[in-house]
C-alpha cells in the first residue's frame, strides 16, 4: 500500500471515528461530557481561505487525494482525486487542446480541484458557457455518517434523479469530504478576440443587454473604473468561438460603437490574456489597489439589466467593477456599510457578500456577519440537507454562517 493510499485510509478512519462517537454521544439519554468532537476542516490549496467565516476546525487534509484517475480527450471528460492541483489537470487537457471552460480561479496557484468543485466558484466565462456545476458529471464523497457515497457518474447521460453531484457545488466542504471528481471538459476554441471599449458604466450594461440578444459570440465581459492602459472606464469584450464567427462578431462591435460615438480598440493577444487572467485570479489593479486601505471588497449578485448601483456612502467611481454581462459587480467600501450593500442587492432581486476583508482590519470585520441572513424557507432546506448529510455535525465549521 503506498504511503498516499494508507493516508487516505487514515482519514476514513478518523471520519468514522468520530461518527461513532457522536452517534453514541446523541443517541444516550444522558449526554457524557467526556467526549467532544470540534468539526472537521477540510484543507484543499488555501486559495480561498479568505472567503466566508472566521476559520475554524481541525484540519482535515486532501493532499492524499491526488492524482489523475482517467481522460478521455474523445470523451471529454476527466476524473481525478480531490486533492490534485488545479494547474495540474489544466496542464493534461492543453496538451489534447481541451480546457474547463468554466475558468475556475487559481488565487494562489495551489487550488486543487475537489476546492474548485466545493467552492464552485466560475470565472470571466460563467455567463456564456455555464457555472462549475453545469460541468460536474459525479463525484465521490465521505458524508458526516462516515459513508462513502457515489454520484453520477462520467457521461453526460445518467440515471434520473436528484443531481446532487451539482447540489456539492458551493458547500465549502460543510456536507463531507470530496474525494474523486468527473469533470466535462471541451475543446478550445478556434479563435479568439477581445476588444476593449471606453465606456461608462450605465451605458456598457446597456450595450451588453442589446449584444446578448444577438448571435454575436461573446464568450466574456468585464468592465472597471480604471482600465489597465489608458486609466478610463473600459469594457473589455471576448469573443470566442468559430473564425468567421469571431471575424464577423468583431466587425459588427466595431460598427456599433462608431455608431455610438465610442472608442474601441482591439487587443494585442498577449494584453488580453493579461487582462482576463488579472480579472479571473483578481490580480488586476482594481483588486489589489482599493480606493481605501480601510475598504473591503463587496460581491453583488444581480439581475444583469440592473442599470448603475447607488449605494449611500459609496461615492467614487473608482470603487466599481463588474463581470457577467453585469450579473456580478464587485465594490470597494467600508464594512460599515454593509447593511446598507445587503439591502440595496436584496431590493435589487440580488445578494451581497463581504468577499475580502480591508488590509488594515483583516478578519475582526467578520464579526457581523459575511453573508445576508437566509430567509425562513432557504433555513429549512439547507438545515435538512445539513442533517441528511451530517446529522452530528462533524463538518459544520460555521463557515457559511
Amino acid at each position: 500500500m503506498s504511503s498516499d493510499s494508507l493516508k487516505r485510509t487514515e482519514t476514513v478512519e478518523i471520519i468514522k471515528d468520530a461518527a461513532h462517537k457522536a452517534s453514541l454521544l446523541n443517541s444516550s439519554e444522558t449526554r457524557k461530557n467526556d467526549f467532544s468532537y470540534p468539526p472537521f476542516r477540510v484543507v484543499g490549496g488555501g486559495s480561498k481561505d479568505f472567503y466566508g467565516e472566521v476559520l475554524k476546525g481541525v484540519p482535515l487534509p486532501t493532499s492524499a487525494y491526488q492524482g489523475i484517475l482517467s481522460y478521455e480527450p474523445s470523451e471529454l471528460y476527466i476524473t481525478a482525486l480531490s486533492g490534485t492541483p488545479l494547474k495540474e489537470i489544466e496542464a493534461v487537457l492543453e496538451e489534447s487542446g481541451q480546457y474547463l471552460p468554466f475558468e475556475s480561479p487559481n488565487f494562489n496557484g495551489a487550488s486543487t480541484i475537489g476546492g474548485v468543485v466545493a467552492a464552485g466558484i466560475s470565472g470571466p466565462a460563467r455567463a456564456s458557457v455555464g457555472a462549475v456545476r453545469d460541468y460536474v458529471l459525479g463525484l465521490k464523497m465521505i458524508n458526516g455518517r462516515a459513508q462513502e457515497l457515489v454520484f453520477g457518474g462520467q457521461v453526460m447521460k445518467n440515471v434520473a434523479g436528484y443531481d446532487v453531484s451539482r447540489l456539492l457545488c458551493g458547500s465549502w466542504g460543510t456536507l463531507g469530504l470530496i474525494t474523486e471528481v468527473s469533470l466535462k471538459v471541451l475543446p478550445k476554441a478556434l479563435a479568439e478576440r477581445t476588444i476593449e471599449i471606453e465606456v461608462e458604466q450605465e451605458k456598457a450594461i446597456q450595450l451588453l443587454s442589446k449584444w446578448g440578444q444577438t448571435a454575436v459570440p461573446i464568450n466574456a465581459s468585464a468592465w472597471e473604473s480604471r482600465a489597465m492602459e489608458s486609466g478610463v472606464p473600459s469594457l473589455n469584450v471576448r469573443l470566442r468561438g468559430a473564425i468567421a464567427a469571431v471575424q464577423a462578431g468583431g466587425q459588427w462591435i466595431a460598427k456599433q460603437c462608431a455608431l455610438e460615438n465610442l472608442h474601441a480598440t482591439d487587443v494585442d493577444a498577449h494584453q488580453a490574456q493579461k487582462f482576463w487572467y488579472g480579472f479571473k485570479n483578481q490580480t488586476a489593479q482594481f483588486f489589489v489597489d482599493p480606493p481605501n486601505q480601510e475598504d473591503c471588497l463587496w460581491r453583488l449578485s444581480v439581475p444583469s439589466t440592473t442599470l448603475e448601483i447607488k449605494i449611500p456612502g459609496i461615492t467614487s467611481i473608482k470603487s466599481q467593477a463588474f463581470e457577467w454581462s453585469a450579473a456580478q459587480r464587485w465594490f470597494w467600501a467600508p464594512v460599515e456599510l454593509r447593511d446598507k450593500i445587503q439591502s440595496v442587492a436584496a431590493g435589487l432581486g440580488g445578494s451581497a457578500v463581504l468577499w475580502r476583508t480591508s488590509q488594515n482590519e483583516g478578519a475582526d470585520q467578520k464579526h457581523a456577519g459575511v453573508f445576508p441572513k437566509l430567509t425562513p424557507p432557504q433555513q429549512r432546506i439547507q438545515k435538512a440537507m445539513q442533517k441528511e448529510f451530517d446529522p452530528w455535525g462533524l463538518f459544520n465549521t460555521q463557515r457559511l454562517g
